[in-house]
């Protein structure tokens, strides 16, 4: 199929394409990278009478490292240019080991962060990585800037706290605080196919070997991203295999994923605790160690 008929608008800057979502308001759409919203035009999902293209904004591409340890990444960034940075790579394990994940290299190569953010699949791999870093989204609209928290940013599948007349621009993730390790795994049919169930894991250790905070959050289980806290659970602990199973085992009995024609929702439930349990386990290697560890 082909998508139905839209105007194209190509602005130069950010204030004119701010301009004119806030015109036309729920008729418009953003164009960041395409890979999701091209497909959903061309089966008819999705018909919006005008198309805001942001490809020519270079202020809005980029990845930057403040000197706090902050990282900054614009939401045209493309998602293969955060794959190959390698001080992403050295310090955001976790990040590091999802961007491979998101469909295949001619989609990266194209795909932007914020694009994939702002779509907020729920089985996506970026929502949950940022919920789990405890990341920062900057959005911008007539009314200015706002800055929201991930775990806010995601309000149901395909929604999110961005008003029509808004874009996002900028993701902030924190610096990771020391002792601090993190992964990503997750399942999929076939590579590049969205996962039946995506986990992070993020273990912060402290200078005596035992865990102070460890945290999972679940891509695919439920209309967002699941995020569970074990500090209650983790703090004074051990980082030994029967505590990652105990907080994996949380998880899951915390979720309620579908059933659907891919997997049913008690074979999502046994992956959240076999893939939480080894995420949890290589995260601890890694804040043990302070590097990427093979699998």
């Amino acid at each position: 199929m082909k998508s139905a008929p839209f105007r194209l608008v190509t602005p130069d800057s950010l204030e004119e394409a701010l301009e004119v979502l806030d015109e036309h308001g729920d008729e418009a759409k953003v164009l960041a990278g395409g890979q999701s919203l091209v497909p959903i035009m061309n089966f008819r999902m999705a018909q919006p009478e005008v198309l805001v293209d942001l490809g020519r904004l270079a202020d809005l591409r980029g990845i930057d490292l403040a000197d706090d340890g902050t990282l900054r990444i614009g939401s045209t960034t493309r998602q293969r240019a955060l794959e190959l940075h390698t001080t992403v790579a050295k310090n955001w394990h976790l990040v590091a080991d999802a961007i491979p994940m998101i469909g295949h290299v001619g989609i990266r190569n194209r795909g932007t962060v914020g694009g994939s953010l702002a779509h907020a699949d729920p089985a996506a791999e970026l929502p949950s990585v940022c919920v789990a870093l405890d990341a920062s989204l900057v959005a911008r609209g007539p009314q200015g800037r706002r800055v929201i928290p991930a775990s806010d940013f995601f309000q149901m599948i395909f929604t999110t706290d961005l008003a029509v007349n808004e874009v996002l621009t900028e993701v902030i993730i924190p610096p990771p605080s020391p002792g601090t390790g993190s992964a990503w795994l997750e399942f999929a049919r076939r590579h590049g196919d969205f996962a039946l169930i995506g986990v992070a894991a993020v273990v912060t250790l402290g200078e005596d070997g035992s865990c102070t905070d460890a945290r999972l959050v679940l891509a695919g289980a439920e209309n967002t991203p699941v995020r569970v806290d074990g500090g209650g659970v983790v703090k004074g602990r051990q980082p030994v295999p029967t505590l990652w199973d105990e907080l994996a085992t949380h998880a899951a009995d915390s979720c309620e994923p579908p059933s659907d024609s891919h997997a049913s929702a008690r074979y999502r439930r046994r992956l959240v605790r076999v893939l939480g349990r080894r995420a949890l386990d290589l995260a601890a290697r890694r804040a043990t160690r302070g590097a990427m560890d093979d699998r």
